[in-house]
């Protein structure tokens, strides 16, 4: 048996046996022994060779698109409350580095990702080899761990140091002594020959584990508090609302309800639903925004620059560490950091119907405002982008799977959606990008196994077009794109660059494009639908999902300016 090959099937056998289930390849020669290991491991039961574990192999030609869907892999076991493993397989030289934004995305959104990336052996390093380059620390910064493993020579210890690193790399991984996952980078050279001689897998030992500290228990942050009231300060009475930002869980909501504080939630805290959720809090913010004086933020809030006002006032505030070592308190001022809800918090307390009502109540009337604003864009024969998602979110119900993209489709859908009970919504908002939406709503799709929408702008569908592309041979996830397609970035003209007399701004900011989206799914072999009628938009959006399609909503961008000025006036009459 070659070295190369007998060392990628320990590597993926003690992965496996510590939980490792899905693994995405890209293509490549220096990768073989790991593409050969992954193949076998995963044949149907009763075709892999003795030894071989089973694993779920994702092939994709673009190591950018093959990043993001392992994210939305791990997003989806996330969502189901698994910390699944996912392994993410790449050759050596440029195809390390296309995997950079996914990882950062995963260190920021605290996703437990394997990089195994293919490398030359050490003695190749620094000579002008092809496609080397100096791989190990290339990920700095956003990485838990990094390992640098020499190519195997056939030394009889080989097989133990990788179980070894596969231990640590886990563990590192998962968080299981930091309470921080994040992806790992395993760097694994490897000298010819790359192709296996035979299929004899070694014999599954027993997983070994990173051990916990028995002697000398670790001091905890989320140690349990010894008084009941451990906030310096605390009074019962302050106006208080929860903020949920992404990531918060239904902690947020439960906490609202049993302190009877208005819940003002982003559509992918997970928490957005119930009586106490705020319908367009950030048009009701301006008007009741002055009167609060504590603010609980869960999660992490990136949606509003209303909440980022209200979080810089001189509030009380407590931001609550919900996943990762990321504080949400960027402004630097939270008067309380915690690293999970206390108990104590949890119980009911006297609840102030008054100030609860107040912001129902004017949530109520923002959100009919919008309503009336939308409508009158519709009599005048334009679909506007707030139309768009409001469609998206009535489709979307209790036990639906939604992804949604960064920039504008994300805030549009912050402010339209009226769920009484939220469904699983899914967003990259670690780092907020563009990046790899398509990719990561296909590793939704397929690591739920069930069909999910995607929301998203034409930029944003542009940027990973390639995402859409899976080859005959692989499992084809169901998933319907919707694009909200208004030939450019209209986020921009919201906010300051948007100036009607910036002169710059159509060409360098809203980036008119001119593609032609049905013909690039026509050339990847996707179905593709363009509504250009608002009263088509509903009906396409809310067909059954099968297979994968793209439905094109026209909108119109020129007036998206003029149309956010409006919005703001008009809840700020109804909300008086």
């Amino acid at each position: 048996m070659t070295t190369a090959t007998t060392a990628a099937r320990v590597l993926l056998r003690a992965l496996a046996d510590l939980g490792l289930r899905h693994v995405v390849l890209a293509p490549g020669s220096r990768s073989a022994p790991l593409a050969y290991a992954a193949a076998a491991a995963a044949g149907p039961d009763g075709e892999r060779p003795d030894g071989a574990p089973a694993l779920d192999l994702h092939v994709r030609v673009d190591e950018r698109c093959a990043g993001f869907l392992a994210v939305g892999l791990a997003r989806a076991a996330r969502a189901q409350g698994r910390a699944d493993l996912v392994a993410v397989v790449t050759t050596s030289g440029s195809a390390v580095a296309n995997l950079h934004p996914a990882v950062l995305e995963a260190h920021h959104a605290a996703l437990p990702l394997l990089l195994l990336t293919a490398d030359r052996p050490h003695e190749v390093r620094g000579t002008g080899a092809n496609q080397t380059t100096d791989q190990p620390g290339i990920f700095a910064g956003a990485v838990r761990m990094t390992f640098d493993v020499s190519a195997p020579g056939g030394r009889p210890d080989e097989a133990g140091h990788l179980r070894r690193i596969a231990a640590e790399a886990v563990a590192a991984a998962t968080g299981e002594l930091s309470h921080d996952p994040g992806p790992v980078h395993v760097n694994l050279a490897y000298r010819e020959p790359l192709v296996p001689d035979d299929d004899v897998w070694p014999a599954p030992p027993l997983p070994t584990r990173v051990p916990q500290p028995r002697e000398v228990e670790p001091v905890r942050l989320d140690a349990p508090p010894p008084a009941p009231r451990p906030l310096r300060g605390w009074t019962e009475e302050e106006p208080t609302v929860v903020v949920a930002g992404d990531g918060a869980g239904p902690v947020a909501r439960a906490l609202a309800e049993a302190r009877g504080w208005p819940l003002l939630a982003e559509p992918s805290s997970g928490a957005r639903g119930g009586p106490n959720a705020v319908a367009a809090y950030r048009l009701v913010l301006p008007a009741l925004a002055g009167e609060v004086r504590r603010v609980v933020v869960v999660g992490r809030p990136t949606l509003s620059r209303a909440v980022t006002a209200l979080l810089g006032r001189q509030v009380r505030s407590i931001a609550v560490v919900h996943q990762g070592s990321a504080t949400p308190d960027a402004g630097r001022g939270a008067t309380y950091v915690l690293s999970r809800v206390p108990e104590w918090l949890m119980e009911p307390g006297a609840v102030d119907e008054a100030w609860l009502a107040r912001w129902r109540e004017a949530g109520r009337a923002a959100a009919a405002a919008v309503r009336e604003v939308l409508a009158d864009e519709h009599r005048a024969g334009r679909i506007a982008g707030p139309t768009v998602a409001a469609a998206v979110a009535a489709a979307t119900g209790p036990g639906d799977a939604l992804v949604v993209g960064a920039s504008s489709p994300v805030r549009d859908l912050d402010l339209v959606a009226a769920w009484d009970e939220p469904p699983l919504v899914v967003a990259n908002r670690g780092l907020s990008g563009i990046d790899g939406t398509l990719s990561t709503a296909a590793g939704v799709a397929l690591g739920l196994g069930r069909p999910v929408r995607a929301y998203v702008g034409d930029l944003t569908f542009l940027h990973d077009v390639g995402g859409l592309l899976a080859g005959p041979l692989e499992r084809r996830p169901d998933l319907r794109v919707v694009v909200a397609n208004d030939d450019g970035g209209s986020l921009f003209a919201t906010i300051e660059h948007g100036d009607p007399g910036n002169r710059v701004f159509e060409r360098v900011f809203a980036t008119p494009h001119g593609a032609d989206l049905g013909a690039l799914c026509a050339g990847l072999g996707v179905r593709h639908v363009r509504v250009d009628d608002a009263g088509a938009l509903g009906e396409a959006v809310a067909a059954p999902v099968a297979g994968v399609e793209v439905v094109e909503v026209a909108v119109d961008r020129a007036e998206r300016r003029a149309l956010h000025e409006r919005l703001a006036e008009a809840a700020a009459r109804a909300i008086g």
